[in-house]
């Protein structure tokens, strides 16, 4: 219906901003859609929660779902159009076709989530094919993430120019993450922390060893480039974050 729709006169002279989200909308996630409306005569938005990036059942099961809120919040700003698809209309080949690559998809989070980025990247392929935008906006929080996507578009031609977006913090520095919400209130007030060692003039070592005093249990802690990329859990949370060294 979507295809149909962005081939009609509706469209015509007409530029398209696309946000691909998981819903549980934040903050962050709204910042990329202002941008968009900013950029293009009309904006598209999807929520999907994508099960083929998740290699823990018990973290999909447990990723909010916010829906009736998110929809409230996508009006509020003026967005033009929301796509929400079911898995059997993403994946009616079942997963068995797959995005893969192979270098940088095998560091940082990929090297602790076997399987994440080949999701990531089919559904992302899925998602801006069906959405034909000329721009796509994605956050720089997962900045690995963005290379990825950005590399992808780039290796198979794809015509749509994907848009880095600064990472929105709260007040307290804490990177805006929809995974917030499942931290309890004594992990909540310990967060912060995570960006407050991570963006530290200190070694890794010294950064790790400081996380793990305050309850923080590291996944890794690298620097690539002339970035630092973190993912710690605080509890059962996942959160990750990266800064400019």
């Amino acid at each position: 219906e979507w295809l149909e729709f962005r081939t009609s006169v509706e469209f015509q002279n007409k530029s398209l901003g696309f946000v691909p989200t998981m819903g549980a909308l934040h903050e962050g996630h709204l910042s990329l859609m202002r941008r968009s409306i900013n950029e293009n005569d009309r904006t598209l938005v999807s929520i999907f929660v994508n099960p083929t990036q998740f290699n823990d059942l018990e973290d999909l099961e447990k990723y909010p779902r916010t829906y009736k809120a998110d929809m409230e919040k996508l009006e509020s700003i003026g967005v033009d159009y929301l796509l929400f698809p079911d898995y059997n209309e993403l994946y009616n080949d079942n997963y068995n076709y797959v995005v893969h690559e192979k270098e940088l998809s095998a560091k940082l989070c990929g090297a602790h989530r076997p399987g994440h980025f080949d999701g990531v990247l089919s559904v992302v392929m899925k998602l801006l094919n069906i959405a034909d935008a000329n721009k796509a906006y994605f956050g720089e929080k997962d900045y690995q993430q963005y290379l990825l996507i950005k590399g992808m578009v780039e290796a198979f031609f794809m015509h749509t120019e994907i848009i880095p977006c600064a990472l929105i913090r709260e007040d307290d520095g804490l990177a805006m993450s929809s995974r917030n919400a499942l931290l309890t209130k004594e992990e909540r007030k310990l967060a912060p922390n995570f960006f407050e060692h991570l963006s530290s003039s200190r070694s890794i070592d010294e950064t790790s060893s400081r996380l793990i005093g305050q309850g923080f249990q590291i996944d890794y802690i690298e620097e690539i480039g002339s970035r630092r990329f973190g993912a710690v859990y605080l509890g059962k949370v996942r959160l990750i974050d990266n800064v400019k060294i």
